[in-house]
């Protein structure tokens, strides 16, 4: 019987191909492997034998089902439970997932749990990290474990994880547009049914994810960006992936929920934020200070990758360790918390928004800022510029530094790449020294050289 069945889901499915990808199935265990220590770091995991075991027992029932083109002897999955009260759940590359214990208490069936975790597997067969990676360039892969994590616990996956004025988007490897979205839904769907659920459940998921996440909004689903019509997409898929006797419940489904329901409450995610803040060692704190040389008039050339080219003054360094790539003179970087942070240079990189309106990108990416800086103005207008012959806007705002506790000047530029991701420059310098750097920043600007045939 379930070679026939096996056969008929073979001709009804709809066939997803893997995105091309530049990086081995080695890589993802590697950099998977990597994250998931730094995740178990910092993140509040839950030692608890019967919640672990029954996530495990799911995880592991999807994986028998995984097609055999998509499986990858060497990848190695794990499954575990993190003490949160929201509703999410993430996987790395090379298989480490993590479910929140806020993601089971709000499922109304073991389908639901199942169709979260089939979801976040399908990135994990389809290798959708190191694909999307494959787009990208070193400043993005970076030092991915810290990126990761701090995108994890900094919130929204997705979002700006701002570092003093360190503005990180650390989120390569987790984040992914519609079209890998509506690829992991469609392979989730036959993974489910392979592994005797009912694919219905996912698209039942979705609705029980907003009916329960209350006035803040549904996280998970604002992680997995909608590819339009996914209810109605998930159900046309799930009627032609016939499963008999499909699995909805079981007795430990209802077993770990009464179980947890009898725990301490999970923490919130800014409460676990807070711990892991406390519990950070990676590095002692080293506040950016003294002397600060102005920027030198003579320039330097760095190529990125394959994504841009810029000049920067000699007297600059590039930092290591950041998602994005950091140009900081002598004096104006360091340490807090185990986070970088500068008071004087740029930050260039790329943010992979949804939108392809550059005003609105731009509006999200401010918003990102804003949410990690409570003290940043919002920019009354945009000035239209041009960035390496391409339409751009500039934004000039200001904060209050974390390092110095003085007043700072943001001066954010956008354009926008083939792709339609946001390629931005920020400036970043204390406010009584903005005028010295206003020409400097420009010359940066100026210099820049888009690398994408756009």
């Amino acid at each position: 019987m379930k070679q026939m069945l096996s056969a008929a889901l073979l001709l009804a499915q709809t066939a997803i191909t893997p995105p091309p990808n530049n990086y081995s199935p080695s890589d993802d265990v590697k950099l998977g492997l990597q994250a998931k220590a730094e995740a178990e770091r910092q993140l509040p995991i839950l030692h608890d034998e019967l919640a672990t075991s029954y996530v495990d027992g799911v995880g592991r029932r999807l994986v028998a089902a995984i097609p055999p083109e998509l499986r990858h002897p060497e990848f190695r999955y794990s499954f575990e439970v993190v003490d949160v009260r929201e509703i999410n759940a993430f996987a790395l590359p090379g298989g480490p997932m993590f479910i929140n214990r806020g993601m089971i208490e709000a499922a109304g069936t073991e389908g639901e749990v199942a169709g979260v975790m089939a979801h976040e597997l399908s990135h994990v067969v389809l290798r959708h990290g190191t694909a999307q990676a494959s787009k990208a360039t070193k400043y993005e892969i970076g030092e991915i474990a810290g990126a990761v994590v701090g995108a994890i616990i900094g919130g929204r996956i997705g979002s700006v994880v701002a570092q003093g004025t360190q503005f990180g988007l650390g989120t390569a490897f987790l984040r992914f547009g519609r079209e890998y979205e509506r690829q992991a839904d469609l392979e989730g769907t036959h993974i489910m049914a392979r592994a005797g659920y009912d694919p219905r459940d996912m698209a039942n998921v979705f609705k029980t994810i907003e009916e329960k996440s209350g006035a803040g909004g549904p996280e998970w689903l604002s992680d997995h960006p909608n590819p339009g019509n996914r209810y109605q997409y998930i159900t046309e898929e799930a009627a032609r992936l016939r499963v008999d006797n499909p699995q909805r419940n079981s007795q430990a489904f209802n077993d770990v929920r009464a179980h947890l329901q009898r725990l301490p409450p999970a923490l919130t995610t800014e409460e676990a934020t807070r711990n892991a803040s406390r519990r950070s060692t990676s590095a002692p704190d080293r506040r950016p200070g003294g002397r600060v040389e102005p920027p030198s008039p003579h320039m330097t050339t760095y190529t990125e990758g394959n994504v841009f080219r810029v000049s920067v003054p000699t007297n600059w360094r590039e930092l290591p360790g950041s998602s994005a790539v950091t140009f900081a003179p002598e004096g104006a970087y360091g340490q807090s918390n185990g986070q970088s942070m500068f008071t004087h240079g740029v930050e260039i990189g790329v943010a992979r928004q949804e939108t392809h309106d550059l005003d609105l990108a731009t509006s999200e990416l401010v918003d990102s800022l804003a949410r990690g800086n409570p003290g940043l103005s919002r920019p009354s207008r945009y000035r239209r510029i041009a960035l390496d012959g391409r339409d751009g806007l500039q934004a000039v705002m200001t904060n209050a530094s974390e390092a110095t506790r003085r007043p700072e000047t943001i001066v954010v530029y956008t354009t926008q790449l083939r792709d339609r991701s946001l390629f931005y420059v920020i400036g970043v310098v204390p406010r009584d020294e903005s005028d010295l750097y206003e020409r400097t920043f420009e010359r940066i600007v100026e210099s820049v050289r888009l690398m994408d045939g756009g």
